[in-house]
């Protein structure tokens, strides 16, 4: 296979990149072998040799602070934890500051159309984890293939962790945003989810 096209192959199947991007990145690190080119590969190696999954939650982590910062930190509430799909939703969640439990990434969700099921959901690891919790919070995202995942995973942990408190994130209309620019659905959810003013 030419280099450009296994560049372009390669840059893909990165999510968020389409093909078209794809083409456009790899040509400009085509044309610039001594910039952009050697500084990506030398990232790329870096975060091969000192990045893992934190053996916990999933997130990201350098190899030699495994289990990561969040779930080493003694002041975090064990009784409460975040379930999202990916370890990118967990830096977002923090950003809020409003969050003070513990994390797990699901890392997919039940994705027939991608080929992900059941089996590469980490169900074991995050049975294992709720077990030592009082309430689970399902943040995952709101398309159907997410509903149909915190769907599944409220029947399985109520099954085996009857004691669990489940919760979902509260949906509704965006900060900054307008009533005007609002789905029916996002609506509906919003008026479902009202709070005392």
């Amino acid at each position: 296979m030419e280099p450009l096209h296994q560049l372009t192959e390669a840059l893909a199947k990165l999510p968020g990149i389409g093909r078209r991007t794809a083409e456009r990145l790899a040509t400009h690190l085509a044309r610039n072998p001594a910039g952009p080119a050697r500084e990506l590969a030398a990232a790329l190696d870096g975060a091969r040799t000192k990045l893992a999954a934190c053996q916990l939650c999933g997130s990201v982590t350098a190899k030699d602070e495994n289990p990561c910062r969040l779930c080493a930190d003694p002041r975090r509430d064990d009784a409460i934890l975040c379930v999202v799909e990916d370890p990118s939703d967990i830096a977002l969640i923090e950003r809020s500051g409003e969050y003070r439990g513990r994390y797990f990434a699901l890392m997919g969700k039940i994705s027939p159309m991608r080929g992900e099921g059941l089996g590469d959901l980490r169900l074991p690891a995050l049975l294992e984890r709720a077990a030592r919790a009082q309430e689970v919070l399902l943040a995952l995202n709101c398309d159907v293939e997410s509903e149909a995942t915190a769907s599944y995973l409220r029947h399985v942990l109520a099954q085996k962790l009857p004691q669990l408190k489940l919760s979902r994130l509260a949906l509704g209309i965006p900060a900054g945003s307008a009533i005007a620019f609002s789905d029916p659905v996002t609506l509906g959810r919003a008026i479902r989810g009202r709070t005392e003013a």
